[in-house]
C-alpha cells in the first residue's frame, strides 16, 4: 500500500484539526517553559495551509509538502514557524514529482524533513525540543521498514515511538530554546514542540494507515 496524495491532503486537514482542538492544551504546556503562544501558532499556521490547498490539489506530493512549508514560515511566529516550515520543505524535495509515496518514500521524507530540523535549529537528543519526538519516530520508521513491516505498523510504530518521545521530555531539562533559561525549573513540563509533533506523525498514522494508495 502507498500514501497517495488525496490521503496527504487528507493528513493535512487532520493535522489543521487536531492542533485546533488542541491549541489551548498546547498554549497551557508553552505557558510553562516558553512563550505561550505555541497552540495559538500552530492553529494559525495549519489554518493558512489549509487555505492553500485548493491551490495544490492537482500537484504532486512535492509542491503540497513544499506549499506547507512556505504557509508555514510565514504565518507561525517564533521558532516553531522555521522549523516546521524547513521539515516540510526538505520533506518537498524527497516528494518532488511524486503523487503516491511508497513506504520508503515516505520514511525518506521524513529523514530528510528531520535532518533539516537539525540544521535549522542546531538541537539534537535530550535538548527537550521536537526533535526529542521526531528523533525516535525516524528511528522506528526505519527499523519497521527494515523488518519488512507494512506502511501502517511502520506508521503506527512510528507515532508511538513519536508520543514516548514527548512523553519523554517531562524530566528533561532544557538546553535549548527559550526554555533553556529555565535551567532545572524547565524539568518537569512536557515539551510543547515535541508534543505537536508527536500530533502531527499520530494524525498520519491514522489518516495513512486507513486510506489505499
Amino acid at each position: 500500500m502507498n500514501i497517495s496524495r488525496d490521503s496527504v491532503l487528507d493528513w493535512l486537514k487532520a493535522c489543521a484539526s487536531i492542533l485546533e482542538e488542541s491549541r489551548d492544551y498546547l498554549t497551557e504546556l508553552d505557558s510553562a517553559i516558553g512563550d505561550a503562544d505555541h497552540g495559538a501558532n500552530m492553529d494559525r499556521g495549519f489554518k493558512a495551509v489549509l487555505s492553500k490547498l485548493p491551490e495544490v490539489v492537482a500537484k504532486d506530493i512535492g509542491s503540497i509538502f513544499k506549499t506547507t512549508g512556505m504557509a508555514l514560515v510565514s504565518t507561525v511566529g517564533g521558532a516553531a514557524g522555521p522549523l516546521y516550515g524547513t521539515f516540510f520543505l526538505q520533506a518537498g524535495v524527497v516528494a518532488a514529482g511524486k503523487t503516491e509515496l511508497a513506504p520508503g518514500d515516505w520514511v525518506a521524507s521524513l529523514d530528510a524533513g528531520v535532518k533539516g530540523v537539525i540544521n535549522r535549529g542546531k538541537a539534537g537528543p535530550g535538548d527537550k525540543t521536537m526533535l526529542d519526538a521526531l528523533l525516535p519516530a525516524l528511528e522506528a520508521a526505519r527499523a519497521a521498514l527494515a523488518g519488512g513491516k507494512t506502511l501502517e505498523q511502520v506508521l503506527s510504530e512510528s507515532a508511538a515511538a513519536a508520543r514516548k518521545g514527548a512523553e519523554d521530555t517531562i524530566p528533561i531539562v532544557a538546553r535549548r530554546g527559550r526554555a533553556s533559561y529555565l535551567g532545572e525549573r524547565s524539568a518537569g513540563h512536557r515539551d510543547p514542540g515535541a508534543t505537536s509533533a508527536s500530533m502531527i506523525l499520530t494524525a498520519a498514522a491514522d489518516v495513512f494507515g486507513k486510506a489505499k494508495g
